[in-house]
Order: structure tokens, then C-alpha cells, then sequence
């Protein structure tokens, strides 16, 4: 059988961890798919999948296969695309991720500019709050904030963005103004984080000032809404608080012992040959986010 052909079945078998869906995502019988995987093996003279009754699991020389495997599988797909012209209409689907606010407030809108301007194309947007590996999970595109990690991927730096205290201006004026990070101590305070009784926040030449949240929530949006009601102070990215600021709702504090900028970047994990699809969109979200002020 062809060499490509069983790295695929071998993948779809692998992601889907059974022979039956592997079957039904490539269109195969599933003798036909358990034919393949015991071709691959017997090619390569090792055990890649463990079978039970019950279940199929990636053995550790299956885990490495699996990976060179994507990554080759990849890189036809994107010969394939180059050759049928880099300048091409994109037509297909493309995946991209961003954190959550983010990726409302100034992906989406790109998002919908690029699929009217290519009807042919799908997008799925994976709008999380934490760190997607492209590869892992199958993603094209990627928006990421902070430095980033030694990594094969294309990185292009777009903005940047400020770490902001802030609060209600009638918190403040019931409560003071906090001339210095310290004075935190003596204020309630609102944390968008994982639930812990203690939160470190940290601030420009390394000074670190723990506060003890009156309230912790797991969203952005929560953290912004407590503290537009006064209920304290919190601390969050510019661009997330950037509406409030602008109609006077949330004020900025303490801007003076702000840390150092954290720069935002597209991320893709296309060769030197980027596909139609993946080239125009990270173009056109690229130029975008760097038009916008605040990001810059």
C-alpha cells in the first residue's frame, strides 16, 4: 500500500482511539482500516497501537510516529496547495484560536471580513483562555499573548499590550487612591485567576505585592463587571478594560509602576510554502490588528 495512505489511517485511527470511527471519518471498511495499521507495523517492525476489546491506545513508539507523521502529512498538504497555485483562491476550512475576550473583540470581526471576502472558505474559531498547541490540536492559525516559548512555529509579532490596575471612580473616591502597588493591602480587591486565597501580582523593576482577593472569578468579563458595580480593585489587560476606560466606567491606576509591555503575535505552523488559505488569512488578521491603536 502507499506509504502515505497508512501514515493517514494510522493518524485518523489514533485521534479517532478506535478502528470503527477511523473507518467512518476516512471512508473505509474497518477491515480495511485494521489492514492498513498491520501493513504500517509490519513495514516499520514495531508495535504502534496497544488493542483491547475495550479501547486503542498509542504505544511510545506510536506517540513519536505520530507526530512525524502529522508533520509529513502537512507538508504534502501544503506541496499539494503550492502546486495548484500559491495564488490561488482559499477554499476549504481553516482552524484559528485566540484567548476568549480577545478573540471577540478584535479576531472575530477579521474572521468575518475574511469569509465574506472568500466564500468559499469555512473558519472554526477555538476562542480559549490558555495555551493550544497548533499542532496537537490541529490548528492553522493561532493569536497568542506574551513571550513565547523556543518554538518551529512562524511567529509575527502584530502589537503589544499593557498589564492595568484599575477600578470604578466611585470605589475611589469612597476608598482612595493607591499612590504605590503596596497600598493594595488596605483595598478590596477583584482577581480573574484560578481560585486561590492568596494572588501575586507583580509590577514594573520585579517589586511583587500579594493581595487577598474579596473575590475571585474565573473570567475576565466577571472581574469587569465587579469592579464597574465598585466592589474593588482589579487587574487585567489593557484591551480587555480599553471600553470601560473610554466611557469613564473603570479608571486607571498605579499606570506608573506598570511591568514591561506583553507583545502579542500570529502564530501558524505552515512550511515555506504557505497554502492559499492559511497565507490570506494570516495577511489580512495581521494587518488588521496592527491598525488598531490599542494595540500598538
Amino acid at each position: 500500500m502507499d506509504r502515505l495512505h497508512l501514515m493517514a489511517v494510522f493518524v485518523a485511527v489514533a485521534e479517532e482511539q478506535g478502528f470503527a470511527g477511523a473507518a467512518r471519518r476516512l471512508g473505509m471498511s474497518p477491515p480495511a482500516v485494521t489492514r492498513a495499521v498491520f501493513a504500517l507495523e509490519e513495514r516499520l517492525g514495531v508495535k504502534l497501537l496497544t488493542r483491547t476489546t475495550r479501547y486503542v491506545r498509542v504505544t511510545d513508539a506510536g506517540q513519536r510516529y505520530l507526530t512525524d507523521a502529522r508533520r509529513i502529512i502537512q507538508e504534502v498538504d501544503e506541496a499539494d496547495d503550492a502546486a495548484s497555485g500559491i495564488n490561488g483562491q482559499p477554499k476549504g476550512h481553516l482552524a484559528v484560536t485566540a484567548p476568549v475576550l480577545f478573540g471577540r473583540l478584535h479576531v472575530l470581526p477579521g474572521i468575518v471580513d475574511y469569509l465574506q471576502r472568500y466564500p468559499d472558505m469555512e473558519v472554526s474559531a477555538v476562542f480559549l483562555d490558555r495555551v493550544v498547541n497548533l499542532l496537537e490540536e490541529g490548528l492553522d492559525v493561532g493569536i497568542r499573548i506574551g513571550e513565547l516559548p523556543d518554538s518551529s512555529m512562524n511567529a509575527i509579532r502584530v502589537g503589544s499590550i499593557r498589564r492595568v490596575v484599575c477600578a470604578a471612580p466611585q470605589y475611589l473616591a469612597v476608598h482612595g487612591l493607591p499612590m504605590t502597588p503596596m497600598e493594595l493591602a488596605g483595598h478590596s480587591v477583584v482577581s480573574a485567576s484560578a481560585v486561590t486565597p492568596v494572588v501575586d501580582w507583580k509590577f514594573a523593576n520585579g517589586q511583587v505585592v500579594r493581595v487577598k482577593p474579596k473575590l475571585t472569578v474565573s473570567s475576565n468579563c466577571s472581574a469587569i463587571a465587579a469592579a464597574v458595580q465598585g466592589l474593588g480593585i482589579t487587574r487585567l489587560l489593557s484591551y480587555q478594560v480599553a471600553p470601560f476606560v473610554e466611557t469613564g466606567q473603570l479608571q486607571i491606576i498605579l499606570a506608573a509602576f506598570e511591568p514591561e509591555r506583553l507583545p502579542i503575535h500570529v502564530l501558524h505552523r505552515e512550511g515555506r510554502a504557505a497554502s492559499a488559505k492559511v497565507r490570506t488569512f494570516v495577511d489580512m488578521i495581521v494587518a488588521r490588528l496592527r491598525s488598531e491603536p490599542i494595540l500598538q
